[in-house]
């Protein structure tokens, strides 16, 4: 699904990270750990080509990222949804509106059933017609999380989702991905949390990368 060859990324004259090598298989669990400040952001910028390398190639799709056509990029965004932490909606559309609002921009028709249905999973039912300030940090979040898989995307990029939520919402949010995962879907999942990642390893076959001194690493069995 997206293959590191030998990536750098850098600006300033210097680099933030070096000599990535990885390949994200169809149907995968990642964690990305590491310390403030270490790229995690910019690697999964990266993963969703927001960022492009600065040496080496990155396919996404089985495409170089530098040679995608407009079209391409446009297939790209539909493939991959991404949840970042500080997740931003329209404050005058409801939760529905802001949930549907990929499809609205692609031009597609809005199921009212499937909408509805989304919602429930994550658990937003009685909130559908709220406006976003009127929702709480973890509503926030599962909103973000139900908007980016609403275009079923392959892969869900999720930057610190539980960042911001209590240690009872983050373990629902987790088990909302081990559930996109158990469907086939590719998830990467960028966290801090040791005891969340301890959890998700009794559910669901996963493996942990650590960004350290600029470079990718497979962390060890022992968290």
């Amino acid at each position: 699904m997206i293959e590191f060859k030998n990536v750098a990324y850098g600006y300033g004259g210097g680099d933030l990270l070096t000599g990535i090598d990885l390949s994200l298989q169809a149907g995968s669990f990642h964690f990305l750990t590491g310390p403030s400040g270490s790229g995690k952001t910019t690697f999964l910028k990266m993963c969703y080509r927001e960022l492009l390398p600065s040496a080496g190639r990155l396919d996404i799709f089985d495409q170089d990222v530098r040679e995608m056509s407009r079209d391409g990029v446009a297939d790209l965004r539909r493939r991959i949804g991404v949840v970042h932490q500080d997740c931003q909606f329209l404050d005058h559309l409801s939760v529905a509106e802001n949930v549907a609002l990929p499809l609205t921009v692609a031009g597609r028709a809005v199921d009212g059933e499937d909408l509805m249905a989304l919602l429930g999973w994550v658990g937003l039912s009685k909130q559908a017609d709220a406006l976003p300030p009127e929702l709480s940090g973890g509503e926030r979040q599962r909103a973000a999380l139900a908007r980016a898989v609403i275009m079923s995307p392959e892969v869900i990029i999720a930057d610190e989702p539980t960042g911001n939520v209590d240690w009872d919402m983050s373990q629902r949010l987790l088990t909302l991905l081990v559930e996109l995962n158990r469907m086939g879907k590719t998830v990467l999942l960028a966290t801090h949390d040791m005891n969340l990642i301890r959890v998700a390893k009794q559910q669901v076959a996963t493996r942990v990368l650590r960004i350290s001194n600029r470079r990718l690493q497979a962390a060890g069995a022992d968290l």
